[in-house]
């Protein structure tokens, strides 16, 4: 059973400055990893590091969004929030991998894509849009991971996969409890009871079949949250590299078919 916090409880969780992101897990998990950079367009996004590894004995191609620790490094990469570059270098190891077979791991933590007005010039929407669509045919196992706050599109874009993994305390949203309060009551203080009516936490989302697994983190260091994380990364990885692309793009499909359906 999870530990029980109130939604707003699980957002500011979620939102801690001390929550590992995506490299926290990256360095842990994966085995003689080798970053790569750049959308081969414009250039490079600190805010999503990816690149190739090992997941034990499977060979891996890892995304994840990282929002840095010192001040001047989250200056630097936008506090975790991807320019269009992040989302473009993103889907272009993602077809790197299925080229040579490589399965996929997404870690998502991020309020949302980068809004300045330089992303959009330079195609914000375009970006998270195409990734939507590519990633539906992707034609290696793709593993999602919420492992922080997963706010919007930007969040999403990330987020086409075969198994979506929450831990306990992250949310997944399609805007932020105050951006939803705003909007819905013209009073951001109302967040609470938005976090409350958006059903954003695990718990709520694999009750919906958003997602497929929750990983409990009460009472747990980060290091065992690590581990288990990805051990259950590991045998969902086993499981869809046994199907065949057919079986995969077709479970794929019809997981997010089924999505509010009931």
């Amino acid at each position: 059973m999870l530990n029980e916090k109130t939604p707003y409880e699980r957002v500011q969780a979620a939102r801690s400055n001390t929550r590992p992101m995506g490299g926290f897990y990256i360095n842990r998990m994966i085995d003689c990893f080798l970053e790569l950079h750049g959308d081969r367009r414009f250039g490079d996004d600190g805010a999503i590091v990816a690149g190739v590894g090992y997941l034990d004995d499977i060979p891996v191609t890892v995304i994840g969004m990282e929002r840095g620790d010192s001040i001047e490094d989250r200056m630097k990469r936008h506090f975790g929030c991807p320019a269009p570059e992040g989302y473009r270098k993103a889907l272009r190891l993602m077809k790197q991998a299925e080229k040579f077979s490589r399965p996929i791991i997404c870690f998502i933590g991020s309020s949302g894509a980068y809004c300045g007005i330089d992303a959009e010039k330079r195609g914000q929407g375009e970006a998270i849009a195409e990734n939507l669509m590519e990633m539906m045919g992707i034609k290696v196992p793709i593993i999602s991971v919420i492992v922080g706050e997963g706010g919007s599109g930007g969040a999403l874009a990330l987020g086409v996969c075969d198994t979506a993994i929450m831990l306990e305390n992250s949310v997944y949203s399609v805007i932020s409890p105050e951006g939803c309060a705003s909007i819905l009551w013209k009073d951001s203080s109302r967040a609470a009871e938005a976090a409350e009516a958006l059903k954003i936490t695990a718990d709520d989302l694999y009750r919906f079949g958003v997602i497929e697994h929750v990983v409990e983190e009460e009472g747990r260091t980060s290091e065992e949250i690590c581990s288990a994380l990805k051990r259950i990364i590991k045998e969902e990885l086993i499981k869809k590299m046994m199907l065949s692309q057919g079986e995969l793009l077709d479970g794929r499909y019809a997981k997010f078919r089924k999505i509010g359906a009931q």
